[in-house]
Parts: C-alpha cells; sequence; structure tokens
C-alpha cells in the first residue's frame, strides 16, 4: 500500500516538501487555508520580499528548479546603508563575485513551488481548508472547507506540519505528547512592521541602486528596501510598538504624524514613496517573534516543518532558507533511511532543533546590527579586518555572515565559531582606528590558535 502524506499548509515549505515527498513515490495532499495565491491576490502588505541564499538554493537545485527560480531572482551585492544627510554607501556581503544573495518575490516563487509540485502528478492540493484536529491515533485529520462550510476527514500514513508561525499542528502535536515531553515558547519582538511600495520610476527604472539591499538604521528602529523585477521596492518600516521616548506605531495614527515622521527620519525616501499615506494606513501592521519548540516529530506519525517548528524574525534573511533545509535534511534522512519512518523523523528532530535555535539567536543579534551598528566605525573597521582575516588565512577564517549566507556549514557551528571569531576582532580592533594598524603577526596567532582549537 502506497503511503499517503498529508501536510497541513502550502506555503513555500509545505510545497516544497510536497515536492521532494512525490519525487520519493508518495502521493500527498496539501491543505492550505488560503486561497490559492496563483488566482487570487492575497499577499498585500505582508510579502517582506525574501532573502534567497545558498542554503535555500542547494534544495531547489536537487529538484531540478533553479533554472526557473533564477528568471525570479536580482542579485543584491551588500547593503546600502543611507544617512540621515542623504549620502549612502555599500557594504558588500562577501569579497567574491559570487557571493551575494538574491531579491525574490514571496509570491512568485510560492506559485512557482506550487506548480512544481503539481508536475509531479503525485500532490493535490486543497485550498481554503483550515485544519480543525488531527487523530493521531486513527490517523485522520479533520478540515473545514470554507467555501462549502463543511468538515472532511482525511486519512494519512504520515502527518506533515508546515502551517506557519500560528501553526495548528503545532499545538496539535504538542497536546498529543506526553506531559513532560513537550517544549514550546513563543517569544513576541517588541517591534513591529508596516510594509510600503516605492514604485518604479519613468519606463519602469530603478530609482534607488538596483543591486542592493537598502537601509536606513536610526539607533532604535529602521526602513529596508528590496528590489523588485518591475523596477519598484518592496519598502519595510520595522518600529517599536510602543515607546515612552522615541518613535513607535503608537505614535503614528495620522496622515500629519506619518508624514511628518518620515520627513525628519527619512527626508530623502518620502519624494519615493507617493503612496506613502495609503499603504501606510491600509496594509497591515505586522507582528514578529520567535518559536521555538521540542521535539518536531510525534514518534514516526508526524513532524513540524519551516515556521512552524520554528518561526525567527526576518533580519538575517534566514527564514526561507532554513526551512528549505528542513526539506533537504529530511529528504537526505528518508534516501539513507529508507522506510524506517522513526529512525527518519527523530534523527530530522534531533539534528534540525540545535540549528534552528542557533539561526534564531543570530537572527536577533542582526537585527541590532542592521538598525544601529551599520554605522558605527568600530563596527565597519572589524568588518574590514575580517574581510582581510579571510584574505591571509583562508583555511581558518571566514566572517560569520558569510558562514550564514554563503556556505552550507550547520548553523550552530556557525554560531559556536562566530562567537570565536567575534572574540578575534574584538582584541585586533582594541585601541586602534585604521585597519593598516593592525598586528597581523598577532592576527595569525589569534587565528590559528582560537579556530585550531
Amino acid at each position: 500500500m502506497t503511503e499517503k502524506i498529508v501536510v497541513a499548509g502550502g506555503g513555500l515549505v509545505g510545497a516544497m516538501a510536497a515536492s521532494f515527498f512525490a519525487r520519493q513515490g508518495f502521493d500527498v495532499d496539501v491543505f492550505e487555508i488560503r486561497p490559492d495565491l496563483r488566482r487570487h491576490d492575497i499577499s498585500a502588505g505582508r510579502s517582506i520580499n525574501l532573502a534567497l541564499a545558498n542554503r535555500g538554493i542547494r534544495p531547489l537545485e536537487q529538484l531540478g528548479l533553479m533554472e526557473r527560480v533564477s528568471r525570479l531572482l536580482i542579485p543584491m551585492r551588500g547593503r546600502m546603508v543611507h544617512d540621515g544627510d542623504g549620502g549612502a554607501n555599500l557594504q558588500p556581503y562577501g569579497q567574491k563575485p559570487e557571493e551575494v544573495i538574491y531579491s525574490v518575490s514571496r509570491g512568485a516563487l510560492n506559485s512557482l513551488l506550487l506548480d512544481a509540485a503539481e508536475e509531479t502528478g503525485k500532490v493535490k492540493f486543497h485550498f481554503q481548508h483550515e485544519l480543525r484536529h488531527i487523530d493521531f491515533d486513527g490517523r485522520q485529520a479533520t478540515f473545514f472547507d470554507r467555501e462549502s462550510g463543511d468538515e472532511k476527514s482525511v486519512t494519512f500514513s504520515r502527518f506533515i506540519g508546515a502551517d506557519g508561525a500560528g501553526s495548528r499542528s503545532r499545538a496539535l502535536m504538542g497536546s498529543a505528547l506526553a506531559a513532560g515531553h513537550w517544549q514550546e515558547s513563543v517569544e513576541p519582538l517588541d517591534h513591529q512592521y508596516k510594509e510600503l511600495e516605492i514604485p518604479a520610476g519613468a519606463g519602469g527604472s530603478f530609482q534607488l541602486e538596483k543591486h542592493a539591499l537598502h537601509i536606513w538604521p536610526r539607533g532604535g528602529f529602521m526602513l529596508i528596501a528590496l528590489p523588485n523585477l518591475d523596477g519598484s521596492f518592496t519598502a519595510t518600516l520595522f518600529l517599536p510598538a510602543h515607546s515612552a521616548d522615541g518613535p513607535s506605531f503608537d505614535s503614528l495614527k495620522t496622515a500629519e504624524n506619518v508624514r511628518d515622521f518620515f520627513q525628519h527620519y527619512f527626508p530623502d525616501v518620502l519624494p519615493l514613496i507617493p503612496g506613502l499615506l495609503e499603504d501606510f494606513f491600509d496594509n497591515p501592521t505586522g507582528h514578529l517573534g520567535t518559536v521555538r519548540c521540542a521535539p518536531w516529530n510525534l514518534d514516526e506519525r508526524a513532524i513540524l516543518m519551516g515556521d512552524a517548528a520554528h518561526a525567527i524574525v526576518p533580519f538575517h534573511g534566514q527564514g526561507m532558507n532554513c526551512g528549505f533545509e528542513d526539506c533537504a535534511a529530511l529528504n537526505e534522512l528518508m534516501q539513507c533511511e529508507a522506510g524506517n519512518w522513526q529512525k527518519i523523523f527523530t534523527q530530522y528532530s534531533d539534528t534540525r532543533i540545535p540549528d534552528a535555535n542557533a539561526i534564531a539567536d543570530m537572527a536577533l543579534e542582526n537585527y541590532v546590527e542592521m538598525r544601529n551598528s551599520v554605522r558605527d566605525p568600530k563596527f565597519l573597521l572589524k568588518k574590514a579586518i575580517g574581510f582581510e582575516l579571510e584574505k591571509r588565512f583562508p583555511d581558518h577564517f571566514t566572517p560569520r555572515y558569510s558562514m550564514v549566507m554563503f556556505h552550507q556549514l550547520p548553523y550552530a557551528e556557525v554560531q559556536r565559531i562566530g562567537e570565536k571569531n567575534q572574540l578575534i576582532l574584538s582584541e585586533l580592533s582594541e585601541d586602534i582606528e585604521h585597519i593598516d594598524q593592525v598586528d597581523w603577526r598577532r592576527a595569525g596567532e589569534l587565528v590559528k590558535a582560537l579556530l585550531d582549537d
């Protein structure tokens, strides 16, 4: 009898997972609470353009999809940091030509993954179906069809929860696990976000540098913008929800408040967003947070993937990439341990949880870096020293950002090495103001001593 896989969630990770299961020969039913985004525009105000990096590219290559995906991508070479006086400088992500990340539309990539899954002939999508209940013992899941108003029960061999940060699958699986065997934390960030649009210029031209992620860091908050293929930029304002001594979403209640805020903090952006007030008041205010849980499996019956297992804040551009890594890791285990679902699901959970926790930590740290540190001369000095160490000691030193974005090293290992990197950079940058003052003999000693340990 063919294994029947039921997936809750037809977003990026659910659609990719469905393709991997189908290519292993399984029949897959995917139930998604939203309408089919290929036929309905459902992303307004919540897209936060995605940054595709090497970790996410590898699973797409394994599925043979990168040629199609490449048509959706705009390479970004670095951060274009905008100061308060209208000036800007590019801070490269890496120092090799291939060390770029790619801006991609969430909706366009999700649509491509839905198409690819359907093309296998083994995946069926059911849209506007809300997960209500899972009988794990009887291996049945109950969904509410929002179009017909009916409930339907479906039988599964394995259940995959890929239904996002507010996952119903996670709640049901946690309830099914024996007391003392389930851990879960939801850590809201006290900052929220609002999506805005910088439209294309005349003839579809880009009004800002096309091949960069633009940042307007302002200490306690920031604005970012990522390029789109049509010449527009998706801009996102990240701001405290409440603040007694600075700007917050609470303080931006009127058109005058919003105009004055942008005129004061982002005067160079204001002329680029003619629809500022409409976007600001029509688009939802998004919430941010970190979800951690353990385990990610209920023996050999069910697992969690993507944001359902490990939602993280978007400040390292790794939410999607980490979710795609989940898919690749599970696929590799299915190939190595064919049919031994207890071992597949347990190893998947045990190996992925430390990595997810590590990137969650690093994403939170990167928010401080993006909104504040990128303006700090000491931060820029450390970055320059890190690049030079990578040139001089390529077998021993790689900047942490590069390890996250351009390498396949497990996140937990990146975090561990990154802590050692920081010790090295702090010592080498102490009491100096320019890279020419670095003691490179001492640098070599530090690198080899700490990183060989």
